[in-house]
């Protein structure tokens, strides 16, 4: 990022599902908005109120925009950083309008209502983020309207095994390089 750019964390809900599209230039991008809805407590009526809700409409570009795209939905709470642009353009109607909005840089779901399973994306010669052994889901249509999604069942790659001089391989002659340490023995004794 540089210096002097207006760098924003925003928490809220998708308002609707991300739309991808395809720019004259060939570059892919998809945007949404996040609705973030501040609640206050209010000490003489003893509860919380909402207050005004801000409605930010996000972009994030190519293959980040892809991934949103494909995992991202209507009503998801979301985690969002990134940087406010501000641009203008002529509408329709013939006047001029200017909009300010937040190019993403980095997202995820918010985990405070919601579990979620993050799955790597295979690139060659490129970093592999998640966990390598969990299978990708598949989703699934569960009836009455409803959708799911469910593990796909994947043969594990064979692990290759430690270097001889790893101290974390375990040992190959049944005793813990550790001592008696972590041995289910009985109580400690204090």
């Amino acid at each position: 990022m540089a210096i002097g750019e207006t760098v924003i964390t925003i928490v809220g809900n998708l308002t609707a599902d991300p739309e991808l599209r395809t720019t004259g230039q060939g570059a892919q991008v998809a945007s949404f908005t996040i609705a973030n809805t501040p609640r206050n407590f209010n000490k003489q009526t003893g509860q919380y109120e909402d207050g005004s809700t801000l409605f930010m409409r996000c972009s994030a570009w190519n293959e980040f925009g892809q991934h949103c795209a494909r995992s991202l939905a209507k009503g998801m709470r979301v985690i969002a950083q990134g940087r406010l642009q501000q641009r203008s353009y002529q509408a329709q109607d013939g006047s001029n309008r200017t909009v300010v909005e937040l190019q993403v840089d980095e997202l995820g779901p918010s985990l405070r209502y919601a579990t979620a399973q993050v799955h790597r994306i295979s690139r060659q010669d490129g970093p592999v983020y998640g966990n390598p052994a969990s299978p990708q889901p598949t989703t699934v249509n569960t009836g009455a309207g409803g959708w799911s999604q469910q593990p796909q069942q994947t043969q594990q790659p064979a692990q290759p095994a430690p270097p001889a001089d790893d101290p974390w391989s375990a040992p190959t002659d049944g005793q813990s390089s550790f001592g008696e340490f972590g041995k289910a023995d009985g109580e400690p004794d204090f």
